[in-house]
């Protein structure tokens, strides 16, 4: 009896960390599809909502690393000041994993549809789960 009682907490654990997981991913794809509406309605500050709101943040491309919420924002509205220059932007998520207890790391491919070209590239961000929301803390994008 004492094995079953042992066995039946373990599968709960299992189950509930598993839950857990998915409930995780399943949040941070729905921050990842309001962070797609607002780019591809050229609101970049509601794209940027999804950031770290911390000088603490890390954003590296092609330029180098900026660090800070508003510099990244910043060079977001330089580098796209229109709604022609933001286009409509799609994530491909190619995975999801956890590094510890509220953290994940997210690879992952974007493209840009625009009259003035498309473009396209990889990325991988960092979540964390900050105040009870995901927020990325780090970007890479090229």
């Amino acid at each position: 009896m004492k094995k079953l009682l042992v066995l039946l907490i373990i599968l709960s654990y299992s189950c509930t960390n598993n839950s857990s997981e998915e409930n995780d991913k399943k949040e941070i794809i729905a921050l990842m599809k309001q962070q797609e509406q607002a780019w591809s309605n050229n609101d970049l500050e509601g794209f940027m909502a999804g950031y770290w709101k911390s000088d603490s943040l890390k954003f590296y491309g092609q330029s180098g690393i900026t660090y800070g919420w508003q510099k990244t924002l910043d060079n977001y509205i330089k580098n796209y000041p229109t709604k022609a220059d933001t286009g409509k932007l799609t994530f491909k998520v190619n995975d999801i994993s956890k590094i510890e207890n509220k953290s994940y790391y997210v690879m992952g491919e974007y493209h840009l549809s625009r009259e003035k070209g498309n473009t396209n590239g990889v990325f991988m961000i960092i979540f964390k789960k900050i105040n009870n929301k995901w927020k990325i803390i780090a970007d890479t994008s090229c």
